[in-house]
This record gives structure tokens, sequence and C-alpha cells, in this order.
């Protein structure tokens, strides 16, 4: 058995039953946290769950221009990436113009749409209404292509902790491709495809309030977009909007978010549907592999 769990996601035991291990979580009183297969005084069991999310609402959302009396509503996409976006409207009263059926749009990088034009019934008198929006990274329409990726980081060897499929936290649907390779802090992460950076988050510390900790996202060119995960606070060298080539640099690998060890998680998603999730892919060359929870499994 396990005491502590170090390193990565992964828990480094050959998973053999499709039950999930029950894991707990503590801290000690340097702040210090660690996860293990058996209870200790103060720890709590730790539930994972696929919230991988990133904050978007401040570059994708709504703008309501009012005149006189007529109400145009707008989404405006302030990303460097496609948006797929849906909006309808509730409780709706002394409103024309409402569409009967939530309208999907596919908003480009960097552009604004007026979805509808709302006018009232009764001149006069104000609108009321309740929006219904919902918006998702990407362009559902695209197809990935086939590409097998170089391995996005300098230095090594190094060990895949947890594949696809794994049981520790590598189940929802953003996550379920993903891959997870221990390595020392301050490793350097590179692009292992070229594309245009559409997230950042740079700031995070220790654990922070974002279970991906620090991260870049790039978006590729046939729409698939490439996300590393639990950098290094302060490491993120690319801004958003820049494109990056293969080998360029990203930033150091870290322990932040929901790590419990020094590691990168690489993950490649696509929008399928107003929702990313994650898809299969393959490095171009083998990863040495230690005993994880995607043994036996593709």
């Amino acid at each position: 058995m396990l005491t502590r769990l170090l390193f990565c996601c992964g828990l480094w035991v050959v998973a053999t039953s499709t039950l999930a291990m029950t894991i707990y979580k503590s801290t000690d009183a340097n702040g210090v946290v660690s996860y293990s297969d058996r209870p200790s005084p103060g720890s709590q069991v730790f539930v994972f769950r696929d919230r991988m999310v990133e904050h978007l609402e401040r570059q994708v959302r709504l703008d309501i221009q009012k005149n006189r009396g007529v109400e145009s509503v707008f989404v405006r996409n302030d990303l460097y990436a496609p948006v797929e976006v849906e909006l309808g409207f509730s409780g709706l009263k002394n409103v024309s113009g409402a569409p009967r059926q939530p309208v999907r749009r596919v908003l480009p990088a960097r552009s604004r749409q007026r979805l509808a034009l709302l006018t009232p019934t009764q001149a006069g008198r104000p609108l009321v209404y309740t929006p219904q929006f919902r918006y998702s990274l990407g362009d559902p329409s695209g197809a990935a292509q086939a590409y097998r990726y170089p391995l996005p980081w300098r230095g090594g060897p190094f060990r895949l902790t947890q594949g696809a499929n794994g049981q520790y936290s590598h189940f929802g649907p953003k996550s379920r491709y993903a891959m997870d390779i221990a390595m020392p802090e301050g490793t350097p992460i590179i692009a292992a495809r070229g594309g245009v950076v559409v997230k950042t988050e740079n700031s995070q510390t220790g654990r922070g309030t974002d279970p991906s900790g620090n991260f870049v996202r790039v978006l590729h060119d046939d729409g698939t977009m490439g996300v590393y995960l639990h950098l290094k606070r302060g490491s993120v060298t690319v801004r958003e909007g820049q494109r990056v080539a293969v080998g360029s640099p990203l930033a150091l690998s870290g322990n932040t978010g929901n790590s419990s060890g020094p590691h990168l998680h690489f993950v490649v998603q696509r929008n399928t549907g107003l929702g990313l999730v994650s898809i299969p892919y393959q490095f171009n060359q083998p990863i040495g592999s230690l005993p994880n929870f995607a043994l036996g499994k593709k």
C-alpha cells in the first residue's frame, strides 16, 4: 500500500478493477498538501471533479444597446479564437422580436454580432426578459487532422504517471485523454504544435483557486487546442494572440492547481457542440511508463 502519493495527478499503482480508489487529502502545518490511499488525522476524502474551467465572462459577453425603447442584443467575442454561442430568452413581457428558439452561432475571433432586435409590443412600457446565454471555445464544424505531437518539454527522460482514462482524474470529458508526465519544477515547456495562444493563467501559487493551476491554451490551425497545465507561477512567457511554432518556449513546469507533485498535464481538446472534450493523441516517440491507471486501456 502506498502511504503517500508523490508526483503528479497519477497514483503510481496498477488499477486492478474498474472502481476508483478512495483518496485522502491532508494539509500539514506548513500548508503542504499530500494525497494518500490511507486516511490520516485531519485528512478528508478527496473527490476529483472535472472542473477545468477558464473564466471567459469578460471576453465573451452580451452587449445590450438601448435606443428609444428598442434593445439590440449583441454578443461580443474578444478572444483570439472562434466561440460557439447560444442565446435564448425567457420571462418575456412586452417583448416583440425575440426568437422562439435559441439562436446558435459561431463568432469569429475578435468579433461582435447582433443576435436579436427587441421592441416593445406596447410603446412606452419597459421590456422585460431574461437572456439565456451559453458559449464554448472553438468551432465545432472543424475536423481534427492527424498529427503526432513532439514532446512538449526539454530535458528528461521523464515518466508518464497517468494516461488516458486514468481513474484518479482522467475520466471527465475534458480530461479523458490527457497525459501527466512527472518532471522537476522549472522544466522548460515548449509548444508541441503551432498555433495561436488563446488563453493563459500565470499568477496562481500553490494549489490556488483554479484546479488547472497556471496554464497556456494554444489553438491549432485545424481547430483543436493544446493545453499545458499546472505551470510554475510567473513563468508563462507568451501572450494571448501570439502565434507560436513547434518548439517555441511557453513556460516552466510547476505544481499548481489540483496537483500532488511537480508535473505537466497535457491535453488536446476540441469543441464538439457547446462543449470542450479531450480527444486522443499520440506523441511522436515513446515515453517511459510506470504502472498507472491507463494500464491495459486504450
